[in-house]
């Protein structure tokens, strides 16, 4: 029987995976966000400041997580193309020890370097004190982070994005839950929400490991999780590009963190405002994001696979798709901030009028070209699928590395803290321009692998 992956129609399929992977993202990104609604309307602003120090740590998390899921995922889907069973089962073991292993590391790194790392993020000393209650508990969760994304990821792989979806729901509800519960009745604070939170993220994790024995394409078996340095260097070549991403996102985190309290401290809002406000800003921005990342990311597994099997006018065909649909996403998401900036922001928190004042302008001009991301997402997500790392590196770093580091350090210096603002609308459009042009190339390179089949290299 023939796997759906390469038959069904692709508008169909894109559907089926994207949607899952679409909320699966938006669980990601609202398990923070979450605990700044809830922050922020009992605490204030240094509440959220404090989650926002923090967020570098679930930053780095994520990173080593997807690298991990995606490099192994990607792999699961190009073996499975070419039909290379043992390949692919042995990819999935190696992908779960790998995920094992970097949790119990990550956790014991984070507990011993916990205060001077929160400081180098930002943190000021009025902020402190919050951040270390909340990111004390929080970085506990990390092995369920870890393990939850990867077994979730090669769930979608499997070809039940569905099962992955409700995997991720079922945690994000408990968290929603225990946030209202441990901050509210029983006066937990900051801490109350880092708990919430990894109890989510726990059950996340089991509700994805019973899936472990129901795996259709692929065997789990304990000789497969073995270490094998040829398939653990193949998961870390094609997962390496969204490992660099969050990288890439937590060096803008730091420097805006940073930039952030240095022209706050020259500016009629102090520190604390704009600390709290760009943390805030960013969050609802990787909303949109998540949106945008789970229908590439969703695409995924379509693209390695026909690719894998040289059906490569599915490919073409999935690349023009995923642009539209992203973008379309992309243009109702901005238009939506545009025109709701103070409503939007209210979520977190009234505060005073220089709060909200600082708020309305910041978010706004921070999302004036979010929309284009979608071409960036797109290229990031076909050339991670298809196998080619150099490409998909790139373009990863294009807009975070290329743009908006060098973009963050230099335009405060003339605007203040409008400069950090400028930054995301320049990156945004330079990120844009690029990968519109190597998505050109690559699918006039299809077109004659199309015409000329035999000049494939599989």
């Amino acid at each position: 029987m023939e796997n759906i992956l390469g038959i069904k129609p692709i508008p169909k399929l894109l559907r089926q995976f994207a949607l899952p992977s679409i909320i699966s993202m938006l669980v990601n990104s609202v398990y923070n966000m979450v605990d700044q609604i809830f922050i922020g309307q009992k605490i204030g602003y240094l509440g959220n400041g404090a989650t926002n120090v923090t967020f570098p740590f679930v930053t780095v998390f994520l990173a080593i997580g997807l690298m991990i899921s995606i490099g192994t995922a990607a792999n699961v889907g190009l073996n499975l193309g070419r039909k290379n069973q043992e390949r692919a089962d042995r990819t999935l073991g190696n992908g779960l020890m790998l995920a094992v292993t970097a949790g119990l590391i990550l956790v014991v790194i984070a507990q011993i370097f916990l205060v001077p790392l929160l400081k180098a993020f930002g943190a000021t000393e009025i902020i402190l004190p919050y951040a270390v209650d909340y990111a004390r508990i929080y970085t506990v969760g990390t092995m369920f982070v870890m393990i939850g994304i990867v077994v979730n990821d090669e769930i979608r792989a499997d070809g039940n994005p569905r099962y992955a979806m409700i995997s991720m729901l079922s945690g994000a509800i408990l968290n929603v839950i225990l946030d209202y519960v441990l901050i509210f009745p029983l006066e937990m604070g900051v801490a109350g929400a880092a708990l919430a939170s990894i109890i989510g993220q726990f059950l996340t994790m089991i509700v994805a490991l019973l899936y472990l024995r129901r795996f259709r394409t692929l065997n789990l078996r304990l000789k497969n999780l073995k270490p094998n340095p040829v398939i653990i260097r193949s998961i870390f070549i094609l997962g390496l590009p969204s490992f660099a991403t969050q990288i890439a996102g937590l060096a803008v985190q730091v420097i805006m963190n940073n930039q952030a309290v240095r022209y706050g401290t020259q500016s009629a809002y102090g520190p604390e405002i704009p600390l709290a406000v760009l943390g805030i800003s960013m969050k609802i921005i990787m909303i949109m994001m998540s949106l945008i990342m789970g229908t590439a990311i969703g695409a995924q597994p379509i693209f390695s696979f026909n690719y894998g099997a040289e059906k490569y006018d599915r490919v073409k065909q999935l690349i023009r798709i995923c642009i539209i649909v992203t973008t379309m996403i992309g243009v109702i998401g901005v238009l939506a901030i545009q025109i709701f900036p103070a409503q939007i922001m209210a979520i977190f928190g009234q505060e005073d009028p220089l709060y909200r004042e600082f708020a309305v302008r910041a978010l706004k001009r921070m999302t004036i070209l979010a929309f284009v991301m979608g071409v960036q997402m797109t290229a990031n997500s076909y050339f991670q699928a298809v196998g080619k790392p150099k490409l998909s590196m790139l373009v990863s770093l294009s807009r975070q590395v290329l743009f908006m580091v060098p973009l963050m350090l230099i335009l405060p210096a003339f605007f203040g803290l409008d400069g950090i603002m400028y930054s995301f609308i320049l990156s945004d459009a330079g990120s844009a321009v690029m990968c519109s042009i190597l998505l050109a190339r690559e699918i006039k390179e299809l077109k004659a692998l199309t015409a000329k089949p035999e000049a494939s290299s599989f």
